[in-house]
């Protein structure tokens, strides 16, 4: 391998050894698990100080969703898996279209399943997944997932999505280089930087690599894991915490919810009928057999369940005045409840 590459990788927090954990193969089963805990403590910390960056990202994907664009992952990994995982569990939660925030892995899905570490250092893996699959385009928030901040696949995938004038962010667990801070605006689309230099060629590391490609970088540092280079745990866990706060609080400012109830879930299982009954009768006080005649009026659909029962009209009525509102439910969809 290229000495630089060695030198790079080297120098990365999450491949740095942990001092409280030097004697880990001497530890009992209850130390490890007692200093597993240790360290996971200090992952919420490292999110309470991104969070800045985070709610950017935020307002770039609501923007992206109410123009009709998504939300795309890419990562490799642990990191890849997560994001496709986010993205799998948005339909059933807020009854979002698969289409609308999709999850990208280096080695394609057979990677969630098997290994393919090797998919990750093909910068332009991405590329193809992006354009010729994705289709990604200026409506589009593209989120580049990479613990060690140094991805090839990660980083050619954003700097594809940036030619295409996708929004994008970059989200690590490790410092970004000095050249490259959280808060750095990417250069101009034209400047030398984000062509590869007057030579041309890919963008060095920084304020290229990094934030050359990037609109915002959600740093969450939480330092040297317990396994020496074993991103799958504080970093996969502050990753896993990150993807929550930014489709949740997404999903919310674009109406999924009510109250801090989900009021657009989509009921593919008996649990999840259930809760469509209880929500509906929590929020409109009614009995167990009216709930279920309206959720089955309205082909389960939860929304306009409760435009039906607030406004007293058909399913088909109730799907107007939703859509006239935006999809929301307010004080003029409730109409003096």
């Amino acid at each position: 391998m290229k000495k630089n590459v060695f030198d790079e990788i080297a120098g990365l927090l999450t491949e740095s050894r942990n001092p409280d954990t030097m004697n880990l193969d001497s530890m009992s089963v209850r130390e490890i698990l007692e200093a597993m805990n240790r360290e996971d403590h200090k992952v919420p910390d490292v999110l309470a100080a991104a969070i800045p960056q985070i709610e950017k990202v935020v307002e770039m994907v609501v923007e992206s969703l109410q123009a009709g664009g998504r939300l795309i992952y890419i990562g490799a990994g642990t990191s890849g898996r997560l994001g496709v995982l986010d993205a799998a569990e948005c339909p059933p939660t807020f009854g979002t279209e698969p289409w609308q925030v999709q999850g990208f892995i280096a080695g394609g899905y057979d990677s969630l399943r098997k290994a393919a570490e090797g998919a990750e250092d093909k910068e332009d893996g991405a590329h193809h997944d992006l354009t010729e699959i994705a289709c990604v385009n200026r409506l589009d928030t593209v989120i580049g997932i990479s613990a060690s901040r140094r991805t090839p696949y990660v980083i050619g995938g954003l700097r594809r999505a940036k030619e295409e004038g996708a929004k994008t962010a970059l989200l690590i667990c490790n410092e970004p280089p000095e050249e490259s801070t959280p808060n750095e605006e990417a250069p101009p689309s034209d400047s030398p930087v984000n062509r590869g230099g007057p030579e041309g060629g890919s963008p060095p590391q920084g304020a290229g690599g990094l934030g050359g490609v990037a609109d915002v970088i959600i740093s969450l540092p939480v330092g040297p894991e317990l396994l020496t280079g074993s991103t799958r745990l504080k970093a996969g866990t502050a990753t896993k915490l990150a993807l929550n706060m930014i489709t949740t609080a997404a999903w919310v400012r674009m109406g999924k919810c009510y109250e801090n109830l989900m009021v657009d879930l989509r009921q593919g299982s008996s649990k999840l009928q259930a809760r469509a009954r209880r929500i509906l009768m929590e929020i409109t006080g009614c009995d167990y057999e009216w709930a279920d005649e309206l959720l089955t009026s309205s082909s389960g659909e939860l929304k306009t369940a409760l435009v039906m029962h607030f406004k007293g009209v058909t399913a088909e009525h109730a799907r107007e005045i939703l859509e006239e509102n935006g999809g929301k439910i307010d004080s003029g969809v409730e109409g003096g409840r």
